[in-house]
């Protein structure tokens, strides 16, 4: 809610990807071309690190850690799980990992 009490959407979950930084560009453009899901969202460049994670090149290997875009997603959980299936139609890769939050509250100030 803003504070004037509008709600922007009904957004209850908080979609977040990680994806590999080569690959970003792609998602980017996947999301913006389903804007009826994903109308608006944040990115932010993150340092993935862990057992599990792949580390490419001799750059990542030395740092222990390797390069992801983030991508967070305020949107109600139907379209979550409608953006997860499409993405994971067009772009079936095991490095892009996400997972799903509730969301609280989100809106403007003003």
């Amino acid at each position: 809610m803003n504070a004037s009490g509008n709600a922007i959407a009904a957004c209850d979950t908080l979609l977040t990807l990680t994806v590999p930084a080569e690959a970003g560009a792609v998602v980017l453009d996947h999301l913006l071309a389903r804007s009826a899901w994903a109308s608006g969202f944040t990115c932010a460049t993150v340092e993935a690190r862990g057992a599990t994670i792949d580390l490419r090149g001799p750059g990542e290997q030395v740092r222990g850690s390797a390069r992801r875009l983030q991508v967070q997603i305020a949107l109600d959980r139907q379209a979550a799980d409608a953006v997860l299936a499409d993405l994971g139609t067009a772009l079936p890769q095991r490095d892009i990992v996400f997972w799903m939050t509730p969301l609280l509250a989100f809106g403007r100030l003003a």
